[in-house]
C-alpha cells in the first residue's frame, strides 16, 4: 500500500470521525477514533495522519470555518451538507496549514474524489470552486 492510498484512507477516517462528532455532542474524539481503528484495522501511518488532521482541524476550526464562509458565496455554513463541510475543513486545513507537506493539487483532487464517494453529484463542483479560490488566495498562509 503506497503513501497516497494511506493518506486517502486517513482522510476518509477523518471524515467519518468528524461526521460522527456533528451528530453526537460531547463525543470523545479519541474513543471515536479508537472505534474506527478497531473496525478498519488501519496501518499506523493512516491513524497518525488522521489524528493529525483531526487535532489540527479542531485547533483551527474557527479560522477554517471563517475561510469556508468567506469563499462560499451565497451559502451559509449552517445550510451546507455536513459531509461537504467536513471535506472542505479537511482540505482547507491541508491547503493552509500543511501546504509544505501536501501538494495542493493532491489535496484538491483527494477532496473531490472523497466527495464523489460520500456526497452528491453537485458536491464536487461546489467543493472544487471553494478550494481553488482558497488555494489561489490563501495558499501562502493566513
Amino acid at each position: 500500500m503506497n503513501n497516497d492510498t494511506r493518506r486517502r484512507q486517513a482522510r476518509e477516517l477523518t471524515l467519518q470521525v468528524l461526521f460522527q462528532e456533528e451528530y453526537i455532542k460531547n463525543l470523545d474524539t479519541k474513543k471515536s477514533l479508537d472505534y474506527f481503528k478497531g473496525e478498519f484495522e488501519a496501518h499506523s501511518e493512516v491513524i497518525e495522519f488522521a489524528e493529525m488532521l483531526i487535532t489540527g482541524i479542531a485547533k483551527h476550526l474557527k479560522e477554517i470555518d471563517s475561510i469556508v464562509q468567506d469563499y462560499s458565496q451565497n451559502w451559509k455554513i449552517k445550510r451546507m451538507a455536513s459531509v461537504d463541510l467536513i471535506i472542505l475543513r479537511i482540505a482547507i486545513f491541508e491547503l493552509v496549514y500543511l501546504k509544505n507537506e501536501v501538494p495542493y493539487a493532491a489535496t484538491i483532487n483527494e477532496a473531490l474524489e472523497i466527495a464523489k464517494k460520500y456526497s452528491t453529484n453537485d458536491s464536487s463542483p461546489f467543493i472544487n470552486g471553494i478550494l481553488d479560490q482558497v488555494h489561489k488566495e490563501k495558499g501562502s498562509g493566513l
